[in-house]
């Protein structure tokens, strides 16, 4: 087991607890915040020293991503069958659009943009799950992602995503996914990865 697979399954765990929360919330209105809010963080740490700084520090990331770790394993061991299948869909879909925004030099500046902008903005909260800054973060992901060609359909009760305090959390937390899905590729993680380097990715993922 390479220290890079170590790091990947870092990536792959934010990057299934960022679908599993969707998934979850668009067809509940509810989530974990505990799970929520180390993602959230991850959008403002730009120079980590470390992979494991940005969810939070190698004593705090097994517990941070607990969530995603597990439907990780599941995903990619026996118990696929036993995944959401929406969190399938949107944890593989988070990683192709963000290939797509790899390539989009104009978005990835106003991303950069919006996130030093978020980053101000959270001196004046207490908490940066505040329904402002949920609202601030999900206002980032309509001005770039959302004008993309390929976009990320989310599925789920129609009347709760409706509500904007809802529809806010879902876009604010499809970004953190993306930016777990940047972090994978950084790290050299590929789609073909999960099929073809399962049995790696357990191994570390078993290690963490």
């Amino acid at each position: 087991m390479s220290q890079q697979e170590k790091e990947q399954t870092i990536a792959l765990s934010a990057i299934f607890q960022a679908a599993e929360l969707v998934a979850t919330l668009a067809k509940t209105g509810k989530l974990d915040k505990n799970y929520l809010k180390p993602l959230i963080d991850s959008i403002l740490v730009v120079n980590p020293d470390s992979t494991e700084d940005i969810y939070g520090g190698q004593w705090d990331c097994k517990s941070n991503l607990a969530l995603g770790r597990r439907v990780a394993r599941q995903a990619l061991g026996k118990e696929r069958a036993s995944v959401n299948p929406d969190t399938l869909r949107y944890a593989l879909s988070l990683i192709h659009l963000e290939s797509k925004l790899a390539k989009e030099d104009a978005i990835l500046s106003a991303l950069g943009k919006g996130i030093q902008q978020l980053d101000r903005q959270k001196a004046h909260y207490d908490d940066v799950l505040h329904e402002n800054m949920m609202a601030a973060v999900s206002g980032i992901y309509q001005d770039t992602l959302s004008t993309m060609t390929f976009r990320i359909q989310v599925q789920g009760d129609s009347r709760l995503l409706q509500q904007p305090a809802i529809s806010n959390q879902v876009r604010a937390t499809l970004l953190t996914g993306i930016r777990a899905a940047m972090l994978w590729r950084q790290l050299g993680g590929k789609r073909w990865h999960l099929i073809f380097k399962r049995k790696a990715l357990l191994n570390a993922l078993d290690a963490r």
